[in-house]
C-alpha cells in the first residue's frame, strides 16, 4: 500500500512540474528568446564554441579539396569493404536528424505541448544534419562532377537515366523530399517570429533583414488562418516522412542478399534507432542551451524527462532488434547467417559489437530511475555517449559484414585513414558552425507558441480574444 501511494506521488509530482516555469508572462517570453538574436555584444561561450565548429569545419574543406584532388584511395575504402565510413557516416547523419521532424510534426498533430520549446531547434537541427549527410554519398562516388549526378533523374543529351530499382535512387527521391519538406516547415514556422524580430529591432539595417524573411506578415486573421493551414499540411506530409526516410535507407541493406543484412526487422529497427540517435542529440544541444542562455523557464524539467522516456523507449525498441538479429541467425538454420553473427560478436571487430550493446541495451537502462532523469550533467554525458552508440551499431552492420561475406578467399580487414576520420568531424564542425551561426542570429524558440501556453492566453481564449 506504501509503495503505491509512493509511486502515486511519484507520478503526479513528474506530470506537475510545468512545461513554462510560473512568472512569465507574454513580455518575459519574448524577451527572453528575442534577445539572444538582437543582442550587439556576442557571448564567450558561443565565441569559443563558433570558433571550435569553424576549426572543424576548415578540417572538412581541407580533406574534401584533397579527396578530389586524389580520389577516394586516401580513404580506407577497399575491397570487399566497398562501403565504409562514408556511408556509416551517412546513415548516422540521417538518424540525427529524425527527431526535429517527429517534434515537429507527429508531436504537432496530436497536440504536445511540451513540444514547443524544443521544436525550433530540433527542426534546425534536422536541417543540419541531412546537409551533413548529403556530402558523404557524393564523394563517395569519386569525382563528383563526373558520377554524382547521374543520380538524379533529369534529361540529358544521351538519354541516360537513372536505374529505379535501385535503391541508392530511392534514397535520392527520400531524403531530397525529406530536406525540401523539412526546410519549408522549419521557415513556415519562423514566419510570425520573425516579424517579432523585425518590430523589436533597433537598427534599420536588422530591421530590413527581418522585414523581408518575415513575408509581410502583420498577424491579421488571414494570416494565422493561412500559416495554420501550410502548418498542418506540412505536418501532414512531414508524419509518413519520419517512417519513410529511414525505411528506404535501411532498404540499401535489407534487399541485398548478404548475410547479416537480408532481414525484414531493419526497417522498423532503422526507424526506432534513428529516432534514439535524433532525441540523443536533442538533448546534446538542448542541455547546454538552456544552461548557457538562462532558459531553464522555458526549456523545464519536464521537456527534459520526456526526451529522456522517448529515448528509453526507442531504445528498448533498438534492444530488440539486436535480439531478433541474433534469434533470425540461429532460428533461420542458415550457415551463413550463423556465421555473419557469430562473427560480429567474435570476430575481429568484436569489440565495435560489446561496445554497442554495453551502449544502447545496458546505459539506456539506468533512464529507467528518476533521478537519472533529473540530472542534466549525467544525461548530458549519456546522450553524448548514446550517440557514439548508434554510430558503432552502423560501423557494426556496414563494415563488419562486408569484411567477411560467403567466400573466405575474398575476406579482407578495413582500417579508417586519418583522412576518414578527417572528414567524419569535419561534417560534425558544418554542423556546429550552421547551429552556432542559427542560435545567434534566428530565434531558437518559438516565442509565439509558447507563449500560448501562459495563464493569460488561456484567459482571453475563453473571453472570446
Amino acid at each position: 500500500m506504501a509503495n503505491n501511494v509512493h509511486a502515486q506521488a511519484t507520478s503526479t509530482a513528474v506530470l506537475d512540474v510545468p512545461v513554462i516555469a510560473p512568472g512569465h508572462d507574454f513580455e518575459t517570453v519574448t524577451e527572453s528568446v528575442a534577445q539572444i538574436p538582437l543582442a550587439r555584444r556576442t557571448p564567450l561561450g558561443w565565441v569559443f564554441g563558433f570558433l571550435i565548429g569553424l576549426s572543424l569545419l576548415m578540417l572538412l574543406q581541407v580533406s574534401l579539396g584533397y579527396l578530389v584532388l586524389k580520389g577516394i584511395g586516401i580513404w580506407g575504402t577497399n575491397i570487399p569493404v566497398g562501403w565504409a565510413f562514408p556511408i556509416v557516416n551517412f546513415v548516422w547523419w540521417i538518424g540525427i536528424g529524425h527527431a526535429g521532424t517527429l517534434i515537429s510534426a507527429i508531436l504537432m498533430l496530436f497536440r504536445q505541448q511540451w513540444r514547443m520549446s524544443i521544436s525550433r531547434f530540433a527542426e534546425a537541427m534536422t536541417i543540419f544534419a541531412v546537409a551533413c549527410a548529403a556530402i558523404f554519398p557524393v564523394f563517395h562516388t569519386g569525382r563528383p562532377w563526373l558520377a554524382a549526378y547521374w543520380l538524379f533523374p533529369y534529361p540529358n543529351t544521351m538519354a541516360l537515366w537513372p536505374q529505379f530499382r535501385s535503391p541508392l535512387i530511392w534514397d535520392v527521391f527520400a531524403v531530397s523530399t525529406y530536406a525540401t519538406v523539412s526546410i519549408v516547415f522549419w521557415y513556415v514556422g519562423l514566419v510570425p517570429d520573425l516579424a517579432t524580430m523585425r518590430d523589436r529591432a533597433a537598427s534599420l539595417f536588422k530591421k530590413r533583414i527581418f522585414g523581408m524573411l518575415s513575408l509581410g506578415w502583420r498577424g491579421s486573421a488571414r494570416h494565422w488562418h493561412r500559416y495554420e493551414v501550410a502548418s498542418l499540411i506540412l505536418a501532414g506530409l512531414s508524419t509518413p516522412l519520419v517512417l519513410s526516410v529511414h525505411t528506404v535507407v535501411s532498404f540499401d541493406f535489407a534487399v541485398s542478399v548478404m548475410p547479416g543484412w537480408h532481414a525484414t526487422i531493419f526497417p522498423p529497427y532503422f526507424v526506432a534507432g534513428a529516432i534514439y540517435s535524433g532525441f540523443a542529440m536533442v538533448l546534446t544541444l538542448a542541455i547546454p542551451i538552456r544552461a548557457a542562455y538562462n532558459l531553464e523557464g522555458l526549456i523545464t524539467m519536464r521537456h527534459i524527462d520526456n526526451m529522456a522516456k522517448v529515448m528509453l523507449a526507442t531504445g528498448l525498441m533498438v534492444g530488440y532488434g539486436y535480439t531478433m538479429e541474433a534469434f533470425f541467425g540461429w532460428y533461420s538454420g542458415s550457415f551463413y547467417e550463423r556465421a555473419m553473427m557469430w562473427n560480429r560478436m567474435f570476430g575481429p571487430y568484436a569489440w565495435s559489437y560489446w561496445m554497442l550493446i554495453s551502449i544502447n541495451i545496458g546505459l539506456v537502462q539506468l533512464l529507467w530511475l528518476r533521478r537519472v532523469r533529473e540530472n542534466t550533467k549525467l544525461l548530458f554525458v549519456m546522450a553524448l555517449v548514446i550517440n557514439l552508440g548508434m554510430w558503432l551499431e552502423r560501423f557494426v552492420i556496414v563494415v563488419t559484414t562486408l569484411a567477411r561475406d560467403f567466400i573466405p578467399s575474398s575476406w579482407g580487414m578495413y582500417t579508417p585513414t586519418r583522412w576518414d576520420f578527417a572528414t567524419y568531424f569535419g561534417t560534425i564542425g558544418l554542423f556546429l558552425t550552421l547551429f552556432f551561426l542559427f542560435i545567434r542570429f534566428l530565434p531558437m524558440i518559438a516565442m509565439f507558441e509558447v507563449r500560448t501556453l501562459l495563464p493569460q492566453a488561456k484567459v482571453k481564449a475563453e473571453h472570446g480574444h
